[in-house]
């Protein structure tokens, strides 16, 4: 534990025991009793810092409060006002409670056992050595009095054990619910980055295999410049992807441009697919939502390419409205059957998260009598 984490946990407990035993000098009745004064603040010191090493400072305390018995019973003073039978005054009684407290919230349970012995031997034996200094002249005979001091020590025993449980199981619920909040933003880091790679990537990857497909069919066909094209696009979105695994400032995706169609219109550009673009945009669209849109537009394409055989037209229809944006793209092709590549079916479903994550509503499927529709209505604000 840090200094300063130390203080801010420790503050109220150091004003608490400076105050009892600021309070205690002033009934101190013989000069010999001043002697108390450096082992009491030396267990109080003792008490406050014991969150750094608590097991550490049970023992020290416990060899403490153990020196301070001593030497008091060798002057022949009891500590004053002396708490229970003789032995301990107010402010060790609460630095041992708070030790023993602190021992038992953040020490292995051994540890916590062993320490707090070792804290109860050391006060059972300042109450030994101090019981033949006050018994002549308080203790007459074994009073009522003398049970009752031995059940609120019991109690005050309780109370230190009791609160260092209760702090430890609230510390265990805190780290639980700190491990679990950071394993579901790891969680949802996985995802956006797997959404990333496979709308923007995997749209790169199957532009050139779709275009070397085509070459191959028609030799005469120059594809070479539109593979090369697709090719460094895929290593720049690759590069982006890992700058923003490596630094989390870095943005998840190419910003978009301050123009939404002027960005789904290279998209359509490269994808080579007869794509039509309506547009009705009367709102003003943020950079993230706009960024969103055209991952959902290149997937989309994507998707066209991969799955769609004899396509004579994709429709992608943007238009705004009452704040909600409205995506449509729709295709007339024929399912091809073995979609190019493969297709490891995370498509629609990243589609349907991004747009979920944002407020929004998706929708794909079949259109009649041929063709896919994919659509999708975000909150803009």
């Amino acid at each position: 534990m840090t200094w300063r984490r130390l203080a801010e946990r420790q503050w109220p407990l150091a004003i608490a025991l400076t105050a009892i035993a600021l309070l205690e000098t002033g009934s101190i009745s013989t000069g010999l009793g001043w002697w108390q004064v450096p082992g009491v603040a030396v267990v109080c010191v003792i008490a406050v810092l014991a969150p750094r090493r608590p097991f550490d400072a049970a023992l020290a305390l416990a060899f403490a409060v153990a020196c301070v018995a001593v030497y008091m019973r060798l002057l022949g003073v009891a500590l004053e006002p002396h708490l229970f039978w003789s032995g301990a005054c107010i402010s060790m009684t609460g630095a041992a409670m708070a030790t023993i407290a602190t021992l038992v919230r953040d020490s292995p349970r051994t540890r916590a056992v062993a320490g707090t012995l070792a804290v109860l031997a050391a006060m059972a034996l300042a109450e030994v050595l101090g019981w033949p200094i006050v018994a002549p002249r308080e203790y007459r005979e074994w009073t009522p009095d003398a049970w009752n001091f031995g059940i609120a020590a019991f109690v005050l025993l309780v109370l230190s054990v009791g609160s260092g449980m209760y702090f430890r199981a609230r510390d265990n619920e805190r780290a639980s619910q700190l491990a679990a909040s950071v394993a579901a933003a790891q969680n949802a880091e996985r995802m956006a980055l797997a959404r990333e790679l496979h709308d923007v990537v995997a749209h790169y990857v199957t532009a050139i295999v779709v275009h070397a497909q085509a070459g191959q069919l028609n030799r005469e066909i120059d594809v070479l410049p539109v593979i090369a094209s697709s090719g460094t696009e895929a290593l720049t979105a690759m590069r982006r992807l890992v700058g923003t695994m490596r630094d989390e400032s870095s943005p998840a995706g190419p910003a978009a441009s301050s123009s939404l169609m002027d960005d789904v219109r290279e998209l359509a550009a490269e994808s080579g697919l007869p794509v039509r673009l309506t547009s009705d945009l009367r709102d003003a669209v943020p950079q993230e939502l706009a960024r969103s849109v055209l991952r959902l537009v290149q997937e989309s394409l994507t998707n066209t390419q991969k799955h769609a055989s004899a396509v004579s037209s994709v429709e992608v229809s943007l238009s705004s409205g009452d704040g909600v944006l409205h995506l449509a793209v729709l295709d007339d092709g024929v399912a091809s059957g073995v979609p190019v590549g493969g297709s490891g079916g995370y498509g629609l479903v990243g589609m349907r998260e991004r747009v979920e994550l944002l407020g929004g509503t998706f929708s794909a499927g079949r259109r009649e009598p041929t063709g896919w529709t994919v659509r999708a209505e975000l909150p803009i604000t």
